[in-house]
This record gives C-alpha cells, structure tokens and sequence, in this order.
C-alpha cells in the first residue's frame, strides 16, 4: 500500500526531529574552556600498585596532556623520582611543553602546586600529594579557578 503524502515530501522521523531541534542551538553556541564548566577545576586518581605499574597507567593520560592544544604548560610538581626524562622520553611525552618542578627550601609540594595554578602559565598542574587532606582539595580548586587551569592530584599508595 502506497501513501500519497510520502510522494509529495521527505518525512523525518520523529526522532531526527527531536535531534535536529536539540543540537542547532548547540552547533551555535561557542565552546567554553573546560576550567568555565563547573566544579572540574580539580580532579584526583588513586593508584596503588608497584611505582612501575602505575606509571605504566599514568602514561597515556600525561601523554595526551602532554599535547594538549592550548600553549601553555604542563607542569608536574615532586613527581616520584621514577618519573625520570628518560622515562618521559620513553613514555612518547612530549617533553618540551612540561615543566618538572620541586619546591624549595621551606615551600611544600602544595604550596608550590597553588602558586603554579594562580600563575596560569600551565594548562594542568600534576601533583603527587597523598594524602591530602578536604581543605587542600579546596585550596587546589580555588586556585585552578583563579589560574583557569586544571589541578590533577595522583595519589600512590
């Protein structure tokens, strides 16, 4: 059986519709920066493991943010001394855009990871903090806001 109405015109179905309605005013919209969307200014991964083991894990993730788009740094503060150039080299990290950094003198790892972050010169600041404790998790997200960059703490245990 033929239905006249289906020569004359294309029918969308009801779904595509819906979809077509939904995503043009997104299509429109301008991307905002990942550090505008909300609470994921800061992020933290527990791993617990041999240290080889899990940087074996970490590499892919530093990988790509080793090569992230946006011209600023990626900066690892008092990273655990297996995390070498040699094994940055070998992980396939592109080294020229991350910053290795340990605090000095009486400054802590924190400190120097919230001075990072306000100064907005990296696009993500890697810390190795463990534990830390709520109100540095606060500290850390404040100041990634302030910086408009991304706070990754990785916790070994």
């Amino acid at each position: 059986m033929q239905f006249p109405q289906s020569l004359n015109r294309t029918q969308l179905s009801l779904f595509e519709g819906l979809m077509a309605s939904a995503v043009t005013p997104l299509l429109n919209q301008a991307a905002e920066p990942p550090w505008q969307e909300g609470p994921e200014a800061f992020s933290e991964i527990s791993l617990r493991g041999a240290a080889g083991h899990c940087l074996n894990l970490l590499a892919p993730m530093l990988r790509e943010l080793s090569e992230h788009n946006d011209a600023r740094w990626l900066s690892l503060i008092a990273p655990p001394g297996s995390l070498t150039q040699t094994w940055l080299r070998e992980a396939g990290l592109n080294r020229e855009r991350i910053l290795l950094l340990h605090p000095r003198g009486k400054q802590s790892a924190l400190q120097l990871a919230q001075e990072a972050l306000k100064l907005g010169r990296s696009h993500t600041v890697v810390s190795w903090l463990h534990p830390l404790p709520q109100h540095a998790r606060e500290q850390l997200e404040q100041a990634a806001r302030q910086g408009k960059a991304q706070s990754l703490n990785i916790s070994l245990g």
